[in-house]
């Protein structure tokens, strides 16, 4: 089974660097809860991974059925909730611009089904699809 490895290594006091293939990341708090803010929060770039990973089944969807679509968003929020903290709910919210609304729809429900990032978190966090 294929799997995907990456490496995070402490650079600082409660700052840190992960390496992606040939790409890297710092990772840290922001000064309010004690870090330098030199990079996002663990939190804030699962976000972001959920996000990119949808967005990238979305555009290739897109570009596989030649669906006129330009300047594709995502608003991707996450609702906290404590004790512990983590993540309840996602909402992801696609704009573009586009003249088949309910194709750009239909993609987006596919994009999903697609996504690793969505199909491991399903079960613990509740993912809404929003498309305007």
């Amino acid at each position: 089974m294929p799997q995907i490895k990456i490496n995070i290594g402490q650079t600082g006091e409660i700052t840190s660097e992960a390496v992606i293939r040939n790409h890297s990341v710092i990772i840290d708090r922001p000064e309010a809860k004690g870090g330098t803010d030199k990079g996002p929060m663990g939190g804030e770039l699962l976000l972001a991974g959920l996000g990119g990973c949808f967005m990238s089944n979305l555009l290739a969807a897109i570009g596989a059925r030649d669906v006129e679509a330009t300047n594709i968003q995502i608003e991707v929020e996450g609702t906290l909730e404590e004790a512990p903290p983590r993540f309840s709910e996602v909402t992801m919210t696609v704009t573009g611009e586009y003249n088949d609304l309910d194709e750009i729809k239909r993609l987006a429900e596919m994009s999903e089904k697609a996504c690793i990032s969505a199909n491991t978190l399903k079960g613990s966090v509740k993912i809404n699809i929003l498309v305007k």
